[in-house]
């Protein structure tokens, strides 16, 4: 679907030796800031374990997985929205992208410079809040300007465009992201074109020393209390951990380090998770003797946008999917186990896909 997500944060919390880990694309991590300049961009394959047990049970030997854009963003320093640092560079950078990944350092280390001078993730995370509040109020008003001028000549878009800045202008100045403004059906194509910073959905990625997320850490837990009251999600995780994971080549040897950490999956693998959520997306799979393969898919499509994301054809043409879900197969074992409990069915153009149903569609063009 072409979605990205932004990593984003102070200079030197950690965000490009988090972009590796993610990508394993050997983005410059340095202990300095502004190690990033330009934005570094990689494709990450979305593991899903159930898309490999649909491909032993199918007997395909390809596996196609879905995939999500990062970007490695240059870190932003207090003022950024008035041009310091790389300021307006950074702000076009982030504009471009569906989501943010803020990371947030909670760690402790005197070898480790940071920019601030001490290490405090709600102070850091109340700078870049601040930043791209500013950043926006500036869109805001200068549109609010114009569309005033429209609404004394009678247009009576501009004045339903009007109120509805007003209101965003008013919750960015009480320090509110524009996310938590609600808008009428009528309002959001004119919010959504101002590509406000605040609106997009943010997940906070608690940078820690220890990879275990049970251990106790007095950051983490100010910035959880944060999230809470800001109704964001926090994936905890140790960045120089997981770029050690990903070092490892062999799938083997890093289920066996994760094992010797004591740990069930990759914090990787959590914090990709998350972020489909914040997307509000979801998977289905489809499985053939070829290939099995994961699609991208926003919750709440139905049978025939689904099929337009393999191909238009597919949604143009559509009329019927064969479905049944991948914890059907789970349990019954075969396909043809499945068709025989009567668990494979026709759905038409109504249907609302779900999370790991497996697809055949029928379409005719």
């Amino acid at each position: 679907m072409g979605l990205s997500c932004g990593i984003v944060g102070l200079p030197n919390v950690g965000k490009s030796t988090l972009f590796n880990a993610l990508t394993s694309a050997g983005a410059q991590a340095a202990n300095y800031p502004f190690c990033t300049i330009d934005p570094n961009v990689g494709v990450v394959p979305v593991r899903d374990h159930r898309l490999d047990r649909i491909a032993k049970i199918v007997g395909t030997p390809t596996i196609i997985y879905a995939t999500m854009e990062f970007v490695d963003i240059a870190g932003l320093v207090k003022g950024a929205s008035k041009g310091e640092g790389l300021g307006n560079k950074f702000l076009a950078n982030i504009r471009e992208t569906d989501a943010i990944a803020h990371v947030l350092r909670c760690f402790d280390d005197p070898n480790v410079v940071h920019v601030e001078g001490t290490v405090d993730p709600v102070r850091d995370a109340a700078i870049i809040s601040t930043e791209l509040a500013i950043a926006d109020l500036d869109v805001v008003d200068r549109r609010l300007t114009k569309q005033q001028k429209q609404v004394r000549v009678g247009d009576k878009e501009a004045a339903i465009e009007v109120a509805m800045l007003q209101r965003v202008a008013d919750a960015l100045n009480q320090g509110t992201p524009a996310r938590a403004v609600p808008v009428s059906k009528e309002e959001e194509p004119f919010l959504r074109a101002l590509q406000l910073l605040t609106r997009k959905p943010m997940l906070y990625v608690a940078n820690t020393a220890d990879p275990q997320p049970g251990v106790d850490n007095p950051h983490v837990t100010a910035v959880e209390a944060m999230a809470k009251a800001e109704g964001a999600s926090v994936v905890r995780l140790s960045c120089k951990t997981e770029a050690e994971i990903m070092e490892l080549e062999d799938p083997g040897d890093r289920a066996m380090f994760l094992q010797e950490l004591g740990l069930a999956e990759a914090g990787l693998d959590r914090m990709v998770r998350a972020t489909f959520h914040l997307l509000g997306l979801q998977t289905y799979f489809t499985a053939g003797v070829k290939e099995a393969r994961a699609w991208t898919i926003r919750q709440g499509w139905t049978a025939p946008q689904a099929a337009g994301v393999i191909h238009t054809d597919f949604e143009r043409g559509f009329i019927k999917a064969e479905i049944y879900h991948c914890d059907e197969l789970f349990t019954l074992g075969t396909e043809s186990a499945v068709g025989s409990a009567g668990k494979k069915r026709m759905e038409g153009k109504e249907y609302v896909m779900k999370d790991g149903d497996v697809v055949n569609f029928r379409f005719n063009v």
